[in-house]
């Protein structure tokens, strides 16, 4: 009888329960350094394995999860690990979460909050079923941010942006839009009682994906504080009819950014009002000149079409080239050396191929 006991609980410690029949923390939180400037993503172990939880609880195989099916999936969990508002963080379809909302969830706690995506992928039970030491064989750290700047690209595949502005500016319909929900999608954005501060989609970059999350950062705080204003790329947006705003945004600017390497994009919000008198001082076209910076976008997501993702993929792109934050995105020269640079490569492929089956054939 004792031996059975003893073999009991040998299997209750493998699968990471404790003493108190709850599993331990060492289970759920196993060691992972996380050096300062560097960033936390899911590698193709992580998304492999929460893509089979996915199409576990898929019950019906129509591509997306049901309330009741979120429920199942949600049932290992002490507590619901994601709150209601993640619906409006991600691209979901009447209330259903489709694969890619559901990869795109992941992605974000994984960036914000490593120790959770842990805790979560060790309920799920991660190193068993996976047969790893630990969940955190599914983590991949990023180089520091310094090493990218130096390198004048980011290998990072999830990127950071800060939306700043004053409150009323359109900040949240910014990121709804991001989402593909326009003012005039009210079945969607009912769904968000209160706003949610992030949104994540994908973005092509140069025919790769990347991932990037939209952060809701309001200009008063980061004037008012010594909030952390690091982020990959800054969108400073403003209100077109509204010049005080953009005096705002320039007042960030120069505080936060203007001594960074941190690639920066003033958006006029609101671009289907008339423009607002200008206050004594520098336009914003001049102040975006004056600083060598792109000119400002314009951005309205009124209409009943879907809001343009232009906007979007600029941002992403100043992202990954974090060593171009004077505006050189925009010039043609840019986009000639990197069009230059893969026909190149391409046409040294096939002399490379074209020369290999000339040697073969002479043997």
């Amino acid at each position: 009888m004792r031996g059975r006991h003893e073999t009991t609980w040998t299997i209750l410690r493998r699968f990471g329960y404790g003493d108190t029949l709850e599993l331990s923390s060492d289970y759920l939180f196993p060691p992972l350094h996380v050096p300062p400037g560097c960033s936390t993503e899911l590698n193709h172990f992580g998304y492999q394995f929460v893509q089979r939880v996915f199409e576990k609880h898929d019950q019906d195989r129509d591509g997306t999860l049901s309330p009741v099916e979120l429920q199942g999936l949600f049932s290992v969990f002490p507590a619901a690990p994601w709150g209601p508002q993640f619906l409006c963080t991600v691209r979901s379809e009447a209330g259903q979460l489709p694969l890619h909302g559901y990869l795109c969830q992941w992605t974000l706690v994984t960036y914000l909050d490593v120790q959770r995506c842990l805790e979560h992928l060790g309920y799920l039970g991660y190193p068993i079923l996976c047969k790893q030491d630990s969940q955190a064989h599914a983590i991949t750290v990023t180089r520091e941010k310094r090493l990218d700047q130096e390198k004048g690209q980011t290998q990072r595949n999830v990127l950071l942006c800060n939306v700043v502005g004053a409150r009323g500016v359109g900040k949240s319909a910014f990121l709804q839009a991001f989402l593909g929900r326009g003012l005039r999608h009210q079945d969607a954005r009912e769904l968000c009682e209160e706003p949610a501060i992030y949104a994540i989609d994908t973005v092509q970059v140069n025919g790769q994906e990347k991932y990037l999350i939209l952060c809701e950062v309001n200009a008063d705080s980061l004037l008012a504080s010594t909030h952390d204003a690091t982020c990959d790329v800054a969108c400073l947006m403003f209100d077109g009819s509204d010049p005080q705003s953009f005096a705002l945004c320039a007042s960030v600017y120069k505080r936060h950014y203007m001594d960074r390497q941190t690639p920066c994009l003033f958006v006029s919000s609101k671009a289907d009002l008339p423009e607002g008198v200008s206050l004594p001082g520098l336009s914003p076209a001049e102040f975006c000149r004056r600083h060598r910076l792109p000119a400002p976008t314009l951005f309205s997501c009124s209409g009943p079409a879907e809001p343009s993702t232009a906007i979007f993929t600029q941002l992403a792109t100043m992202a990954t080239f974090p060593h171009l934050v004077h505006g050189e995105l925009h010039t043609t020269s840019f986009w000639l050396r990197l069009t230059l640079g893969a026909v190149g490569t391409a046409v040294a492929a096939i002399l490379s191929f074209s020369l290999y089956r000339v040697l073969v054939k002479s043997r």
